[in-house]
């Protein structure tokens, strides 16, 4: 009866078998073109049965190079161990609603009672289409006969009939012995229970050389008349022909069963071993802990040593905290892996490594968290069907670990930031009203009459310059909590950047007034699009930087140009300039040039630079000069400015 087939299916979608025939690498090209023309998926199977299992090294070797094959070229590949390779095509079909199977065509003739696979697929599915390739030959299909694969006689072992020997003796000398007390039916009974036991205990083969022995003995030493292989009476024959066929059949159905024990032992040890994993990692809130995990799964269960990458910085990969080095990882093929998202390496879809490592991609719902390496021990370098399941569902229980362990990080550090954010702005909210105080007092102060003297005026000066920082300081604090509680909105309007920087100038006056200053602004510079007063703080705390930072007398140059489609501003001193290799984080919160500078601040600053200067759509940088002195630029979208009206010509 035949399975009730699902009610929709990708019909373009495709399915290619792959075997030990000759056919299978035309088979994934054409598959390959045709998916690639249609833009559709295909999928490349291998359906391990115990008698595929015992091929030469050879034609699996030239079938694990089609498996790659058909990886490189875009196919997902899957390796499926199975007992029925028809029904276990079928289910991968239905299951990936794969419409179309598309396969090599028979190279011999059949016996007419016997099936062929693309006959028994398509009397099984009659909802999947099934393709077969033409020969690529003329030549007249072989006159041998396909293998009786129930029994498989034509893969038989001698060595794997010696054990039968023994115990084949040993029930006929029984049986010899019991002659005289048991009728040849009887003994035909034990012959059977042998074959029976050869099955259970020593597997198929050995099973199918007890029945031919027990038969052979039978004939030889119970079968009139003994000691001869002659039968006078046809009954005999009928009782040996239904002996071997009984032998047979017993062995081979005892056989599969305990093949069955077999995988169904395998796959609960699989699952345990998933579950007790599953629930280590379900508690690991560490990256070192889950490290440990993988370590201890991989070893007992792969017998593999395991190292895990995750994403450091720019297109690198680096190992993480409490993973052990593996000799010779080749960072460049794990790269690739997480860049493709597919494992690279040994027993993999791609060609080997260097040192014969397995590569897989950490990949979880939301990120790619990294790559996981493994290298196999020495004995161990096959991987099973099974196996690459559980690999891939372990990868992907680490993947989830690792994705739950970064979003805790980032929950904790949102929780602390906003903490930090709202103490910052309530701080600078108190110390603003003082500061005011202070302000206004000195300046009283400065202009009462009469005047101060010099010592006491200069005292004065110094009181409203510490002042003036301190406000500074004040008001970055408060901006950046402002920024960091997306408190900021935008208001943009087009006007001249002489007008902005003039404004950020004239409040900056007390701070360069010991300070060489030039502003370097051509005239057709065009309109910009800015929040003039989020863009008078960048001026600002870049003017203010540059003073802070360069001995009086030191020269301030701001300049700006277009650029194609931006205009460049650049404020540039010749003081010492910056410290190596802080160019860049010097733009991040709380970072100062100089641990142990004596200039006051909390090095927020920059931060407020950069955050104003992205959300106008520009960027910022900063470097040291080739002449000296230290150099900040930004590049601002010049858009489309509105036409200035003209001026009205005097006659």
């Amino acid at each position: 009866m035949n399975e009730t087939p699902p009610t929709s299916r990708n019909r373009e979608a495709i399915l290619v078998c792959v075997g030990p025939g000759p056919d299978n690498e035309r088979v994934v090209r054409l598959a390959a073109r045709r998916a690639s023309a249609s833009g559709v998926a295909w999928h490349a199977i291998l359906v391990e049965t115990d008698t595929m299992r015992k091929i030469t090294q050879r034609d699996r070797e030239r079938i694990d190079g089609i498996l790659r094959l058909a990886g490189e070229l875009g196919a997902h590949v899957v390796r499926i161990r199975s007992q029925d390779a028809v029904r276990a095509i079928i289910a991968h079909a239905r299951e990936n609603d794969l419409g179309i199977v598309l396969m090599g065509r028979d190279r011999y003739r059949r016996l007419p009672w016997q099936h062929g696979f693309a006959e028994k697929l398509a009397r099984l599915a009659p909802d999947l289409e099934l393709r077969q390739i033409a020969r690529e030959d003329d030549a007249p299909m072989t006159m041998s006969i396909v293998p009786f694969t129930f029994f498989s006689i034509s893969f038989l072992d001698w060595r794997a009939g010696l054990p039968s020997v023994p115990i084949i003796a040993l029930v006929t000398a029984g049986g010899w012995l019991l002659r005289p007390y048991l009728d040849p039916v009887n003994i035909v009974m034990l012959f059977l229970l042998t074959v029976v036991y050869a099955a259970i205990r020593m597997g198929r083969e050995a099973a199918i050389w007890a029945a031919l022995l027990a038969v052979a003995s039978f004939d030889y030493f119970f079968v009139p008349p003994p000691m001869a292989f002659l039968v006078k009476e046809a009954q005999y024959l009928v009782t040996l022909g239904v002996m071997l066929t009984v032998a047979l059949v017993i062995g081979q159905l005892t056989a599969g069963l305990r093949y069955q024990v077999t995988v169904a032992q395998q796959r609960e040890q699989r699952l345990q071993s998933l579950y007790r994993m599953s629930r280590a990692m379900a508690s690991a809130l560490e990256v070192e802990r889950i490290v440990a995990i993988c370590h201890d799964f991989f070893r007992h269960g792969f017998h593999a040593r395991v190292a895990v990458l995750l994403p450091a910085g720019e297109a690198q990969l680096a190992l993480a905290p409490g993973s052990p080095p593996l000799p010779g990882i080749d960072f460049a093929l794990a790269r690739q892996c997480f860049e493709e998202q597919r494992s690279m390496g040994l027993a993999s879809n791609t060609p080997p490594s260097r040192n014969d490592a397995l590569y897989l991609p950490l990949r979880a719902t939301t990120r790619m968290c990294g790559v996981m390496t493994l290298l196999p021990d020495e004995e161990n370098r096959e991987i099973q069907p099974e196996q690459w399941r559980l690999l891939e569902t372990s990868a992907t229980l680490i993947a989830i670990a690792l994705e739950r362990v970064h979003y805790v990080a980032l929950a904790r550090e949102a929780q602390s930031e906003g903490l930090r954010n709202s103490l910052l702005s309530a701080i600078s909210h108190d110390l603003r009203t003082p500061l005011t105080v202070i302000t206004g007092l000195v300046d009283a102060m400065s202009m009462a009459a009469p005047e101060l003297p010099q010592p006491q005026a200069g005292l004065l000066t110094a009181v409203r310059e510490q002042v003036a920082r301190t406000n500074t300081m004040v008001n970055n604090l408060l901006e950046m909590a402002r920024m960091q509680m997306g408190q900021v909105v935008l208001h943009r309007e087009w006007q001249p950047l002489e007008e902005v920087v003039g404004v950020s100038r004239g409040q900056c006056a007390f701070l360069l007034a010991r300070h060489q200053v030039v502003i370097d602004l051509p005239p057709d510079l065009p309109l910009l699009e800015l929040d003039d007063a989020l863009m008078e703080r960048v001026f600002n705390n870049l003017l203010e930087n540059a003073a802070k930072h360069t001995p009086p007398g030191s020269r301030i140059t701001l300049s700006a140009w277009q650029e194609g489609e931006f205009v460049r501003v650049a404020v540039r001193d010749n003081g010492p300039g910056l410290p190596p290799g802080l160019e860049k984080k010097l733009f991040e919160k709380f970072t100062r040039g100089s641990k142990e500078s004596a200039v006051a601040g909390f090095g927020l600053g920059l931060a407020i630079v950069r955050f104003i200067v992205e959300a106008h759509g520009g960027t910022v940088w900063a470097e040291n000069q080739a002449d000296g002195g230290a150099g900040f630029h930004l590049r601002l979208p010049v858009g489309n400015p509105p036409a200035l009206p003209e001026e009205p010509v005097d006659d």
